[in-house]
C-alpha cells in the first residue's frame, strides 16, 4: 500500500460518514481483514465487501445508471444482495429492497411504482415473476446472481446478464456526486388503503439511524449480530447499518424454523439479535442447549408489543442479555426504545425517544398533551424521511409541520404524524394505545386490509368482503375475512383461502373466513368496519368463554 493510499485510508477511518456506503468504507479502513458478513459457509472481510460494492457500483455506472436511478434487489439475504444495495448507493443511485416472500403481483407493483431500471435477482425468481413484468416498462437491466435464464417477454427491452459479468468489467467513471440529503432508498410499506407506498429515505436518514441505534445498543467491533429480519424491513436493514457503523460482523440468516435461529446463535457465537414478537414467541418456547446463549449480550424486539410471559421466558433463556423493547416507523426508521433497566418496571412501555430524535404527543390542534392524556405520536428530527415516492397527497397527510412553538426557533420543520395513539406518563415514558386507521399488524408487518380485500375479490368467489385483524398470541393480530359469498361458494372457505395463499405472501393470508348474509354500511355507504370488527371480537370473546379459556 502506498503512503498516499495509507493516508487516505487513515482519513476515511477517522472521518464520520455522511453517505450510506461510507459506513463500509470507514469500517474497511479500520478493520480491513476482519469479517463483515457471514452467510452459511461464506464469509467476506470488510476489504472483500468494500471491493464487491465498488465492483457492483462500477458495473451499474458502465451500464448507464443515472443519478438516483432505482436498483431493485429481489433476493434472500445473500452476500450479493448486500453488495448490490450498497453498490447502488456508492454509484450515486438508489436501491429498492423487495421482500423475498412477496408474490409476483406485489413485486411488479414495487418495480412499476418505483420506476426501477435495474433488477438484481435470481433465475428462479425471475421466472416466477416473468408474466407480471410486462407492466414494468422502465425495467431495462436484469442482473442474475446465479445461472442465466432466458425470459422471452423481457429479451426485447431488457439486458439480462450475470452478477459476475456486472462486477468483472473495467473501472467505470466516477460515481454521481451526492450529498447527505439526497435520496438513497425507497422502502415499501403498507398503508391502511390500497397498495404499499414507497417511503423515500436519504443518506442522512440512514446514517443518523445507524449512529443512534448503535449508540443505545452499544454496538462494538467485537459484536456478532444475527440478521433474521428481511432487509426490506426498516428494522432488518438497521442490522446492517448499525453493524457496519460499529465494524461488527453480521451473520445473515433466512430461517424456516426457530431451531435454525437457535443453531446459528450457538454456532456463530452471536452477541445481539433483533426480532418481532411472533419470532420471539417461538424462540421463548424453543430448547436452548446449555451454554448456547452465553455470548448473547442483548436482544431487541420491534413490530409490536412483547407479551410479558414471552419476555420472562426470554430473560431466563438469555440470562446474561439485556432486553431492548423498541418501536419504529418506516417513515422515520426508528423512534423509541425502552432502556433495559426499565423492563421490569414498565414492560408494556415503548420507552422514550432514541438519541437524536424527539417524540411529541399532540392533540389534533397541535398542542402538547398532558401526562396521561392520549394523543398522536409525532416524530421530529434527522430520521424523518423525505416523504412518499410520487405521492404528494399521502405525503401532505402524514408529513406535516411541527407546531411553531415546538419547532427549532419557530422555523418551519416537517415531522411524521404517525397515526398512532399513545400516552406519556409523568416520567416521560410512552405507552401505545392503538391506531387511528384500520391497519392490521401481523407477524411484525403492517398489513393493508384493502390490499387483501382487493386481491381476494379477484377470485370471483366473493360478493363483498372486509378484512380485519383479531388478537392472536403469536402473530399479534391474525387476518380474518368477513365475507358475503358469490354464486355457489356458500360457506366453503377452502377455495378462498387457497386463492389467497397463491396470490399473497404468507403474513397476509387470512386465518379464516366468517360468512355473513350482508355487510353493514355506515351513513356514507361504506362498509361499517367498526361495527363489523366489534361483532367479530365479541364473538371471539364468547367462544373463548365457552372453551373455558
Amino acid at each position: 500500500m502506498s503512503s498516499e493510499t495509507a493516508h487516505a485510508r487513515l482519513l476515511t477511518a477517522e472521518r464520520a460518514p455522511n453517505l450510506l456506503h461510507e459506513l463500509v468504507w470507514r469500517a474497511a479502513a479500520r478493520y480491513p481483514a476482519d469479517p463483515a458478513l457471514v452467510v452459511g459457509a461464506r464469509t467476506w472481510s470488510y476489504t472483500e465487501l468494500e471491493a464487491a460494492i465498488g465492483a457492483a457500483a462500477s458495473g451499474l455506472l458502465e451500464r448507464g445508471l443515472a443519478r438516483h436511478d432505482r436498483v431493485a434487489v429481489y433476493l434472500p439475504k445473500t452476500l450479493e444482495a448486500v453488495a448490490a444495495i450498497f453498490g447502488a448507493s456508492a454509484a450515486g443511485g438508489s436501491f429498492v429492497p423487495v421482500n423475498p416472500v412477496l408474490k409476483s403481483d406485489q413485486v411488479a407493483h414495487i418495480l412499476r411504482d418505483s420506476g426501477a431500471r435495474f433488477l438484481v435477482t435470481s433465475a428462479s425468481r425471475l421466472q416466477a415473476i416473468e408474466a407480471a413484468l410486462a407492466g414494468c416498462p422502465d425495467l431495462t437491466h436484469v442482473i442474475l446472481t446465479d445461472s442465466l435464464t432466458a425470459v422471452a417477454s423481457l429479451k426485447a427491452r431488457a439486458r439480462i446478464e450475470s452478477w459476475d459479468v456486472l462486477c468483472a468489467g473495467p473501472r467505470a467513471p466516477a460515481p454521481h456526486r451526492c450529498i447527505d440529503g439526497d435520496m438513497v432508498a425507497i422502502f415499501y410499506t403498507s398503508g391502511s388503503t390500497g397498495l404499499p407506498k414507497g417511503v423515500v429515505l436519504s443518506h442522512r436518514n440512514m446514517v443518523a439511524g445507524a449512529t443512534s441505534v448503535a449508540s443505545y445498543l452499544e454496538n462494538v467491533h467485537a459484536d456478532r449480530i444475527l440478521s433474521v429480519l428481511p432487509l426490506s424491513f426498516d428494522a432488518g436493514f438497521s442490522q446492517l447499518t448499525t453493524g457496519f457503523y460499529s465494524g461488527a460482523c453480521i451473520v445473515l440468516l433466512d430461517y424456516l424454523l426457530a431451531g435454525d435461529v437457535v443453531r446459528q446463535v450457538r454456532e456463530q457465537r452471536i452477541t445481539g439479535l433483533t426480532g418481532v414478537p411472533p419470532l420471539w414467541s417461538q424462540l421463548a418456547d424453543a430448547t436452548w442447549p446449555a451454554g448456547s446463549t452465553d455470548t448473547v449480550r442483548y436482544f431487541a424486539t420491534t413490530g409490536g408489543v412483547m407479551p410479558r410471559p414471552v419476555l420472562d421466558k426470554l430473560r431466563a433463556a438469555f440470562p446474561g442479555a439485556r432486553p431492548f423493547l423498541m418501536y419504529g416507523l418506516t417513515e422515520a426508521f426508528r423512534s423509541t426504545y425502552l432502556p433495559p433497566d426499565e423492563a421490569d418496571r414498565r414492560p408494556d412501555s415503548i420507552g422514550q425517544s432514541i438519541p437524536n430524535a424527539e417524540i411529541l404527543v399532540l392533540r389534533p390542534d397541535g398542542t402538547p398533551c398532558d401526562p396521561g392524556e392520549p394523543g398522536e405520536l409525532v416524530h421530529r428530527g434527522a430520521l424523518v424521511s423525505l416523504g412518499y415516492w410520487k405521492n404528494p397527497a399521502a405525503t401532505a397527510e402524514r408529513f406535516k409541520p411541527v407546531p411553531g412553538s415546538l419547532a427549532t426557533g419557530g422555523q418551519p420543520e416537517l415531522a411524521v404524524w404517525s397515526g398512532d395513539t399513545v400516552v406519556r406518563d409523568a416520567e416521560g415514558f410512552l405507552y401505545f394505545r392503538g391506531r387511528r386507521d384500520e391497519m392490521i399488524k401481523s407477524s411484525g408487518y403492517r398489513v393493508s386490509p384493502t390490499e387483501i380485500e382487493d386481491t381476494v375479490m379477484l377470485s370471483g368467489l366473493l360478493r363483498e368482503v372486509v378484512a380485519i385483524g383479531v388478537p392472536d398470541e403469536r402473530l399479534g393480530q391474525a387476518v380474518v375475512l368477513v365475507a358475503v359469498a358469490a354464486g355457489t361458494t356458500g360457506g366453503n372457505a377452502a377455495p378462498v383461502l387457497d386463492y389467497a395463499r397463491e396470490k399473497l405472501p404468507a403474513y397476509m393470508v387470512p386465518r379464516s373466513v366468517v360468512w355473513w348474509p350482508a355487510l353493514p354500511r355506515n351513513p356514507n355507504g361504506k362498509f361499517d368496519r367498526v361495527r363489523i370488527k366489534a361483532e367479530i371480537l365479541q364473538a371471539q370473546v364468547r367462544k373463548e368463554g365457552d372453551d373455558g379459556r
